[in-house]
């Protein structure tokens, strides 16, 4: 590893399984101190054993806005600054148009659009200058998938989130990227497709491929060196070719 990020503190929300943790793991072998969250104590600890003794496991949801509190009480109980914050808390389920219920709409956009904002406003007096913000976004923000209309719309949310607090931050130096996977070998996608993901689906990729967490880690810790200083505001799509056709 390089240690672009070397001396640097990273927080994931969203970082004991899949995509948060390939970005935690980049992130820690480049020399960063890294917090991670998620819900599941059990998941936390498992990872935060795998990442290695620079790497914090805080519980909590990132729907609620008590423990996204809590979560930055832990942070600045080590360090004052956060370099680089990556929010990938996110929840999908199948809703399709005329079965969609509020509850359905409220889950998921409470933790894919509420809880990224605020767990993004919460960091700001953390947030010096040259700090980089990495959204989790996905394909599905520019795609369209049945079934999945409510996570579809959360993640366009997100993309247009990254487009105007740039302008809301000009002057502070922070930058604001969204990374946006195509299909990923994720705990959520097993949730999605199954064990075994169709061959229609590796056909509509040009890599012909699924991605994988490293994939995204790779790209995460990209956005957040300084490889990418004048990169701002813009969505990285890693996605094998995906979303471009």
């Amino acid at each position: 590893m390089s240690n672009k990020l070397a001396d640097k503190v990273a927080v994931v929300i969203g970082g004991s399984a899949g995509i948060g943790f390939g970005a935690a793991k980049h992130f820690a072998a480049e020399g960063t101190r890294v917090f991670i969250t998620g819900r599941r104590q059990a998941d936390l600890d498992k990872a935060a054993a795998k990442l290695g003794s620079n790497v914090l496991a805080v519980r909590g949801d990132a729907s609620s806005l008590d423990d996204i509190d809590r979560l930055y009480d832990v942070v600045r109980l080590h360090t004052d600054q956060i370099h680089v914050l990556l929010v990938n808390a996110g929840f999908y389920e199948f809703g399709r148009l005329g079965e969609i219920t509020e509850e359905h709409f409220d889950k998921t956009f409470n933790t894919n659009v509420r809880g990224l904002l605020f767990s993004v406003q919460k960091a700001l007096p953390l947030l010096k200058r040259g700090s980089s913000v990495i959204l989790t976004g996905s394909i599905a923000g520019s795609k369209g998938m049945p079934s999945l209309s409510v996570y579809n719309a959360t993640k366009a949310a997100v993309r247009s989130f990254a487009r105007t607090w740039i302008l809301d931050l000009r002057g502070r130096g922070v930058r604001v990227n969204v990374l946006s996977p195509g299909h990923t070998n994720t705990p959520g996608l097993k949730v999605l497709l199954g064990e075994s993901v169709p061959s229609q689906t590796i056909a509509s990729i040009p890599l012909d491929r699924i991605g994988t967490p490293d994939d995204l880690g790779k790209a995460a810790a990209f956005l957040a060196s300084d490889d990418s200083a004048y990169i701002t505001g813009t969505e990285l799509m890693v996605d094998g070719g995906a979303a471009q056709y």
